[in-house]
């Protein structure tokens, strides 16, 4: 079983040991060393990244895992070295610097919730760029969201120590301990905020609540299990704060407002577009009646029924199935359109109670063309490939009429 140097000293960057097996997998080269100060993945935690020296070379540290047996394993790029040599590992500071915030920002946030929520932490997640705690608790209000927020960024300021020690689960379970791992029957290791929170954990922790940094909640979410919230913490905050006010910056700069005005700035643009919107439904309608009128006095009468052939380039399909409307509200009209602009499509429609099978003829193009579509006895629509011979369907379709 490896050693683990990460449960004593967190901070520990660099060490010393010796390869006990390598061998490599699916292309990827695997080393167990009898000590180490990388943390593999578990308990919600990334794991750590960087180097190993030995014989001369550098072999990079690219993932690190846990084994079943309780041996720490080495994903490494390059050729293995033989079991028995001496190396040296280099942990990557700035990644081991971000998730020792993370965790023990994590810790420091659950105590909160519980505090004032009487929310108990169900599960954490690490991510990249965020994390997660999914609380067991149904909901939580933006007031008790910014409550927790700013009770976590108190305790972090006042720079409280975080200790480790190393204890038996009866003495965890007599100290209080707020969550106690199911079957364990070695040595607990604790980590404590000193006065707000004492729980079993093997991750990375810093050594006093002040190297959290800042604790920003991102936002939150109902799941399963209760509530989840997303947060982040040091430099990953004071990074995401960055990116949130450029991003405002920059859109404010579009409608020359605040950053602070922009929520009304933007509600003000929406409903211009909205009204923007409704005016232009309002005259495609009156075009749409206007095109039917002349199209309809255009087109000869044969057999009682008038037949309106049109191919549209510069017309869209919502526009395309407003005109057919338009033709079809006189009795006896029959429109087989097409439009080409955007996705290509074609729409046929007749007066209710005619006497041809709209669906029908519709299916017939769209088995023809290749496209997909249907519809009702009166209207039918349907969208066919690009470049498509949108007039040869027409042409077909007139032809499927003639008595």
């Amino acid at each position: 079983m490896t050693e683990r140097l990460y449960y004593i000293d967190p901070a520990l960057l660099e060490f010393e040991a010796n390869v006990v097996s390598a061998h490599t997998e699916n292309g990827r080269t695997n080393i167990v060393l009898d000590r180490t100060a990388f943390y593999p993945t578990s308990g919600g935690q990334l794991f750590d990244t960087g180097s190993l020296e030995g014989n001369g070379q550098s072999f990079r540290v690219t993932d690190v895992n846990e084994t079943e047996a309780g041996d720490v394993l080495h994903v490494m790029e390059g050729s293995a070295p033989a079991p028995g040599t001496p190396v040296r590992g280099l942990v990557d500071r700035e990644r081991r610097r971000d998730h020792m915030q993370q965790h023990t920002g994590q810790h420091l946030l659950s105590a909160v919730f519980i505090a004032l929520c009487n929310a108990p932490t169900v599960s954490f997640h690490m991510g990249d760029e965020s994390c997660t705690v999914d609380l067991d608790i149904k909901s939580l209000s933006d007031d008790q969201l910014r409550q927790a927020e700013r009770r976590a960024n108190e305790i972090a300021t006042d720079d409280v120590p975080v200790d480790i020690r190393f204890v038996t689960p009866d003495e965890a379970r007599q100290m209080g301990v707020r969550k106690i791992p199911p079957g364990i029957t070695d040595k607990l290791r604790l980590i404590e905020i000193r006065g707000h929170d004492l729980t079993a954990c093997g991750g990375t922790h810093v050594s006093r609540t002040g190297q959290i940094g800042p604790l920003l909640l991102r936002k939150s979410e109902k799941v399963k299990q209760g509530m989840r919230v997303e947060f982040v913490c040091g430099l990953r905050a004071i990074a995401g704060a960055r990116r949130d006010f450029e991003t405002l910056t920059g859109a404010a700069a579009l409608f020359s407002a605040h950053i602070y005005d922009l929520p009304a700035q933007i509600r003000k643009a929406l409903d211009e577009v909205k009204g923007a919107g409704k005016q232009r439904h309002k005259l495609e309608e009156e075009v749409a009646e206007l095109m039917a009128a002349r199209l309809l006095a255009e087109s000869p009468e044969q057999s009682s029924v008038r037949v309106v052939v049109r191919w549209f380039a510069d017309r869209e399909l919502p526009f395309v199935k407003l005109l057919a409307q338009k033709l079809t509200v006189q009795p006896g009209a029959v429109a087989l359109l097409a439009s080409s602009a955007a996705q290509p499509a074609l729409v046929f429609a007749q007066s209710p109670g005619g006497r041809f099978d709209m669906g029908a003829l519709m299916k017939e193009a769209m088995a023809a063309l290749g496209g997909r579509g249907g519809g009702s006895r009166d209207l039918a629509q349907g969208g066919v490939p690009a470049g498509s011979d949108l007039e040869g369907a027409l042409a077909r379709a007139v032809l499927r009429l003639a008595p």
